[in-house]
């Protein structure tokens, strides 16, 4: 799995003009689930991202998760980050997950995450074609990617 985290003062996602989720000071996670990908990685994924502490605290050191100053979090479904350019200028999608299995993982996080943010979580449409707008709070944007999780720190 990877995800764009953003920080954020703002952020909604529409959908022909219809805002389906917006949150106010928070993270924006746009989510891209490859085939290979399990709850374990999803499990992986979605503590690192609560966990993160890129808000400020009083002494404005980055020291506070999302958890902590109990922002939202809206995630949005992203398969492109799965986007392969190594050969050729047109990206291959081979990496992605299905689209059923995609959807389940994308599901799973979000019933995940619902427990720790209650009210605070918002959602795109898995599949839709949306439209996201946000004010990235920095800008502070972090890249996870579930890839790393195996591998020993150097």
């Amino acid at each position: 799995m990877k995800a764009v985290v953003q920080r954020v003062s703002r952020a909604h996602v529409s959908i022909e003009g219809q805002v389906v989720g917006s949150i106010g000071q928070g993270l924006v996670v746009l989510l891209g689930v490859a085939e290979k990908d399990s709850k374990v990685e999803a499990d992986w994924l979605i503590k690192k991202i609560l966990d993160c502490r890129i808000f400020s605290d009083k002494q404005q050191k980055m020291n506070l998760s999302v958890l902590d100053i109990r922002g939202g979090v809206l995630v949005v479904s992203q398969f492109t980050l799965l986007a392969n350019v190594r050969k050729g200028n047109r990206p291959s999608f081979v990496e992605a997950a299905t689209p059923e299995k995609a959807q389940e993982l994308y599901n799973y996080c979000l019933d995940k995450m619902k427990t720790d943010l209650y009210d605070n979580l918002q959602a795109g449409v898995f599949g839709a074609m949306m439209e996201v707008s946000l004010t990235n709070d920095g800008p502070v944007t972090i890249v996870f990617d579930t890839d790393i999780k195996n591998k020993k720190d150097e």
